[in-house]
């Protein structure tokens, strides 16, 4: 029963980990390859991405041709497996209140803030997740999973709880620049916000935990490690604002995480272009539906919304973790959400550059984000970073590419102050700059 879920489980209450752990990484990918999560009665054709660099990411929703969370009876396999997924929607099982681990009563603690969504447009439908921000029903998801990878802003969509309480729900704000949404439950209800934590406090090695609706299935609890920080990821994307160019690449850029949106939307789409994103990387098991949702910390706190999965091989049918999941940091989510309940919109940072991969250059001796050209009247050029410096951090972060640069530039506020450190001709220098606004 659902008011018997958190018996016996203070919030306080995280007991040690013991001897649990995390299963280890899956091995390398190979190929990239757009991912779709498709329900049994409908499947959908796609085209198979003929990029092949090293690693795939795919977004984490499930977008499914018929009613959100079709495929239950089949991942489940039988009737009875059936009925006790239904069962599992009401929150988190808890059968003996005496003997719970940190995700158990993480898990707990953070059930009555993770929701399931459905999305329902003209150009199909999907499941998501999504996390509560405050008592008055406000929920921080995707972009991707809010307007249906991009195809339709106006598209019905609902909320459903950790009791199985089902609201509608309508689009606050979007932001496809790094790919979020708020959306605004419609019930005078009070809702259990999350709990935030400091995302620029992580280490790696720091236990993770997923809470979301993987395949449709409400209430699903996966668990890992912080596996990387400060990584970023190139997503190809039909929604992503005009940048007029700058802060671009110059086209040599060797980075493998290019993607494709896909989830079964892109046949009808032309994908363009593209946004880089600052992540946190897991091996907590991401699944398609649970985009959105929450990645926690062994104190039930937010450290990130979940967001790809990288997929290995090359096929046109479904793919899932292979242990390599990406989340935003809570830190940009925290203030992109707040923006946009605010004003409808968030800011993001520019620093009027043209970029490429420093290691891609003849004689090249190190990674960075080496500048093409300082766009006039740009940030860059009235800081006094010109062409052929190298940038190798960013308030603070190592940059590894241009890809790198571009992440952290976007997770800047517009107009904030940033420290910048380049190699110029063999020297290293730190400027400051104030960034534009990205329009």
């Amino acid at each position: 029963m659902t008011e018997n879920n958190n018996k016996g489980i203070p919030e306080y209450f995280f007991p040690p980990v013991g001897d649990a752990t995390p299963p280890p990484a899956a091995p390398a990918a190979e190929q990239v390859v757009p991912e779709t999560f498709v329900g049994p009665a409908a499947v959908r054709e796609r085209k198979q991405n003929k990029v092949a660099p090293l690693v795939a990411v795919a977004v984490a929703a499930a977008l499914v041709g018929g009613i959100a969370g079709a495929g239950v009876a089949t991942v489940m396999g039988g009737q009875n497996a059936t009925n006790t997924a239904s069962n599992s929607i009401q929150g988190i099982t808890i059968n003996d209140s005496d003997e719970v681990s940190t995700v158990t009563a993480v898990a707990a603690k953070a059930s009555p803030s993770v929701v399931t969504i459905a999305v329902t447009g003209t150009e199909g439908s999907g499941t998501g997740s999504g996390v509560i921000l405050n008592k008055e029903g406000y929920v921080l998801t995707n972009n991707h999973v809010a307007t249906l990878d991009g195809a339709d802003s106006g598209a019905k969509i609902t909320v459903q709880d950790n009791d199985g309480n089902i609201y509608p729900a309508s689009i606050v704000g979007t932001d496809p620049t790094v790919d979020m949404a708020v959306l605004k439950i419609e019930s005078e209800s009070t809702f259990t916000p999350i709990e935030w934590a400091d995302s620029s406090k992580l280490n790696v090695g720091d236990l993770t935990i997923a809470l979301g609706a993987p395949l449709g299935l409400a209430g699903t609890v996966t668990t890992g490690i912080v596996s990387a920080l400060n990584r970023s990821i190139q997503v190809a994307s039909s929604s992503v604002p005009d940048s007029s160019g700058s802060d671009s690449g110059s086209g040599d850029s060797s980075n493998p995480f290019n993607f494709d949106f896909g989830q079964g939307q892109s046949q009808t789409q032309t994908q363009s272009a593209s946004i880089s994103i600052p992540v946190i990387q897991t091996d907590a098991a991401i699944n398609p539906g649970n985009s959105g949702g929450a990645l926690l910390d062994s104190k039930g706190r937010l450290i990130g919304i979940n967001v790809a999965i990288a997929s290995a091989g090359s096929s046109e049918g479904q793919s899932g973790s292979i242990g390599v999941g990406f989340a935003l940091p809570s830190n940009l989510a925290k203030r992109v959400s707040s923006e946009l309940i605010e004003n409808q919109k968030a800011s993001h940072g520019l620093l009027g550059a043209q970029v490429s991969d420093a290691a891609t250059k003849d004689g090249s001796t190190a990674v960075g984000a080496y500048i093409e050209k300082a766009v006039d009247g740009g940030a860059a050029a009235a800081a006094g970073i010109k062409a052929g410096d190298i940038v190798t951090q960013f308030n603070g972060v190592r940059v590894t590419d241009a890809n790198d640069l571009t992440a952290l530039v976007r997770t800047a506020a517009g107009g904030s102050d940033a420290t910048v450190v380049i190699n110029r001709d063999g020297k290293q220098q730190t400027i400051k700059v104030q960034l534009g606004t990205l329009k």
